[in-house]
């Protein structure tokens, strides 16, 4: 960046008439200040200026009294005083005109002199003719000591001195000519020529030594900047060039900064040391440009970065200068600081890329991506188009993450950003959003066909397999979108809106797309209600188990309950499991609401015959809680509850997490003597590796495969029988679950099931409509 200050001018020698007069300014040069300096010395010498008018006055009065008519002489008086009362108004609004002087304040000082100058032009031509010789001389003696009184001490103004001069100079001429004397009148001539050189030289000497003035006020500053920048700013090392932009004068430090030896570059073109191979093609960096320019419009500088090539390195310099000049005036050159900025230059640009792009990754960062969305969203509704915003978050990776390591996550994250980059278009910004979450700014959008083509090619790419570590891993991909503007007018709702389409997408079951719809907003905030509702559920003894019967499928007598929860709230009623338990989940608060349906579910199965056991779900949140053994082990001491009879009921889920602590958790279960179920086996992501590794009592075969089955659905005829087959193999139970007809038990039975569960033998049903059933069921087997 350049610091252009004001040109001095570099002379007033040679300058014509007109611009010593005010009446124009050269081009170049600073003269609206020199001109304020003229008029403020000028402004000084006004009461002296009004002193020798009054003095004059009273000459004219004591030779005159009498001699003229009374009233043409106060007449006169008067015009005079009001001239220079005139005078003095104008003078003193010039008293500040070195911080601005006008045209217009110069002509009506110079008006001011010209009212003079005629009232004293009046007295020169008529009183004479009313008055003896020697008045005339005693009148013209008063008019000509103000004419050397202005050309002595008014000169720095000189129009308006001039101007009166003139005047005065003109009727005294008249006046001796009218009166016969003629030499006087050559007289009058000769002092006016006189008064005319003197006051012109008087102005020139005063340009001179204002102009001299500021050159060196202007030279001190100059050496000020730069003591100053060298001691606070730490340059290396000074820089000096000729007219010629040869370099002169160089220093160690500054020879050592271009890596050559300073006798090797004296007299060299600066520009030709620091620009490298463009010397020769001419194609200079743009900073490089810059200073060239600076230079070649002789204008000062400061902290300019400028990029160079020193030793076929680029390094980066800040210089500062400023154009010196010789004795007469003329431009010699620059003079100069400078020092060697690379590390602080690649610091900043180092911080600047890590302000707005994603270290592990390299996409662009939230930020980044907000601005891309933002500028998208102006040209939109700039131009009446569309674009669209879509929230990318991985399915399942969490599970990866946990169980084989942050270096691993952190491998895949980057290949999922690679396959990213492969898909988006040069009009397309794709970034990182944080976590498992990226972000795709769409900035024309057609029609809603293309976002759901961009989102279907993401979510199929994504979920190809990873290779990381020679491991094959999979994880899928959901999208939420929403359109700007008609989805939001700000970067803010825009992103919001498409959160709560990803959200839904991902209720929906992941790696699916959902557009964002304004229903999704009531569901939003009927969660955030359930939620706050939730925090306070426990405390105010809102929860409720209800339990449901499993039978033995030969015999069809009672074997178990299980426990259900049930949520009553008082603000919003009878609450469905579906919505509560993963808001539970995902807010943590199922840890707490776990205990307590353990503690609840094992105090009422202590009421029961010892041959009815309890199955209880418990939840991945819990299993990974340190303390899970410890919370089974205080539920059944607290109730009396032997361990045989409870059944910790899980689902494949829990091995996506970390298995490892998974396993602990339940293997210390086992050995306490409880038995656990593997519930919805066949539905998630089932692998033998889980049944290999711990040892379930059951195998709970989904509702799904039932229903399927009982419509001879061949795939879910298979998978009970296969299911059924490697249980017993294994030693384990099935439980059929979702059994509602007769036709169904039977089919479950045929295909081998060992228990069944289903609202044929029971809906779920409270803790008194449980009991009543254990009580028929004890009498049946009485």
């Amino acid at each position: 960046m350049s610091d252009k200050k004001p040109e001095i001018p570099a002379t007033a020698n040679g300058l014509p008439v007109a611009v010593i007069l005010g009446l124009r300014s050269p081009d170049s040069g600073e003269w609206a200040g020199l001109r304020g300096l003229q008029y403020v010395e000028s402004s000084r010498r006004t009461i002296i200026w009004l002193v020798g008018n009054s003095l004059g006055v009273l000459m004219v009065l004591n030779r005159f009294i009498g001699a003229i008519n009374p009233l043409l002489l106060c007449s006169w008086v008067l015009l005079l005083t009001a001239s220079l009362v005139y005078t003095a108004r104008i003078e003193n609004r010039l008293r500040d005109a070195k911080l601005r002087v006008r045209p217009a304040d110069i002509y009506k000082q110079t008006l001011a002199n010209a009212a003079c100058g005629l009232a004293w032009a009046i007295a020169l031509i008529f009183f004479p003719m009313r008055g003896a010789e020697a008045d005339h001389f005693v009148i013209w003696m008063a008019a000509g000591m103000l004419v050397m009184g202005a050309m002595l001490g008014r000169a720095s103004a000189p129009l308006g001195t001039i101007v009166f001069a003139s005047i005065v100079c003109a009727a005294g001429i008249i006046g001796f000519v009218l009166a016969g004397e003629y030499v006087l009148g050559a007289v009058v001539v000769a002092m006016w020529i006189v008064a005319l050189n003197r006051i012109l030289e008087g102005a020139r000497m005063f340009l001179t030594a204002r102009v001299a003035e500021a050159r060196v006020v202007e030279k001190s500053e100059v050496v000020s900047l730069l003591l100053r920048e060298y001691e606070e700013n730490e340059a290396d090392w000074l820089w000096e060039i000729d007219k010629s932009r040869r370099l002169r004068s160089v220093s160690p430090r500054f020879a050592f900064a271009l890596g050559r030896d300073p006798t090797d570059i004296v007299g060299k073109p600066l520009l030709e040391l620091v620009s490298g191979p463009q010397w020769e093609s001419g194609d200079f960096s743009p900073s490089l440009r810059e200073l060239s320019e600076i230079i070649k419009r002789r204008e000062s500088f400061s902290n300019l970065i400028v990029k160079v090539s020193i030793s076929d390195k680029w390094r980066w310099w800040e210089l500062s200068g400023t154009p010196v000049h010789d004795e007469r005036g003329g431009y010699a050159g620059y003079r100069g600081v400078g020092s060697d900025v690379t590390e602080q230059r690649e610091s900043s640009e180092k911080i600047a890329y890590l302000a707005r792009y994603d270290t592990l990754t390299s996409l662009p960062n939230r930020l980044m991506l907000n601005e891309a969305l933002g500028g998208a969203l102006e040209n939109a509704m700039k131009w009446r188009s569309r674009c669209a915003f879509l929230m990318v978050d991985l399915d399942r990776f969490k599970a990866i993450n946990d169980s084989l390591g942050h270096l691993v996550g952190d491998q895949m994250l980057a290949q999922v950003a690679d396959r990213l980059l492969s898909i988006v278009r040069e009009d397309e910004v794709c970034g990182r959003l944080g976590g498992d979450e990226f972000g795709v700014v769409l900035r024309d959008v057609e029609d809603t066909g293309q976002i759901e083509l961009r989102a279907a090619q993401i979510i199929e790419r994504l979920s190809e397999p990873y290779r990381v570590n020679n491991q094959i891993l999979y994880v899928g991909a959901s999208v939420g979108s929403a359109i700007g503007p008609r989805d939001g007018r700000t970067v803010e709702e825009i992103l919001r809106n498409a959160d709560l389409a990803l959200y839904r997408a991902k209720d929906l079951g992941g790696g699916s797309h959902c557009a964002y719809m304004p229903s999704l907003h009531a569901v939003a905030e009927e969660r955030r209600q359930l939620e706050v509702s939730l925090r306070h559920a426990l405390e105010r003894n809102e929860f409720l188990l209800n339990f449901q019967p499993v039978v033995d499928a030969r015999s069809e007598q009672l074997v178990s309950f299980e426990a259900l929860l049930r949520w009553h709230s008082e603000e919003h009623g009878l609450v469905s499991p579906a919505k509560f338990v993963p808001i539970a989940e995902d807010t943590r608060l199922i840890v707490p609401i776990g205990q307590w349906v353990l503690q609840q579910a094992c105090m009422q199965a202590a009421q029961w015959p010892s041959h009815v056991r309890m199955a209880v779900n418990v939840s991945p949140e819990q299993l990974l809680e340190p303390d899970f053994s410890a919370s089974v082990v205080r539920a059944l001491s607290t109730s009396g509850l032997a361990p045989q009879r409870l059944e910790i009921e899980v689902t494949e889920s829990i091995f996506l997490r970390d298995a490892s602590v998974a396993r602990n958790a339940l293997e210390q279960v086992m050995a306490l003597g409880c038995s656990v179920a593997l519930d919805d086996f066949g539905t998630g992501y089932s692998s033998l590796g889980y049944l290999r590794k711990l040892q379930f009592s059951t195998i709970k075969v989904d509702r799904s495969f039932v229903q399927g089955a009982a419509q001879d659905s061949a795939e879910s005829l298979a998978i009970i029988r296969a299911v059924v087959a490697m249980a017993d193999s294994l030693g384990m139970t099935t439980t059929a679950e979702g059994v509602e007809t007769a036709d169904e038990v039977s089919l479950v039975r045929e295909l081998g099931c060992t228990k069944i569960q289903g609202y044929y033998f029971g809906r779920p049903m409270s803790a008194e409509d449980a009991c009543r059933v254990v009580g028929r069921s004890q009498t049946v087997r009485a």
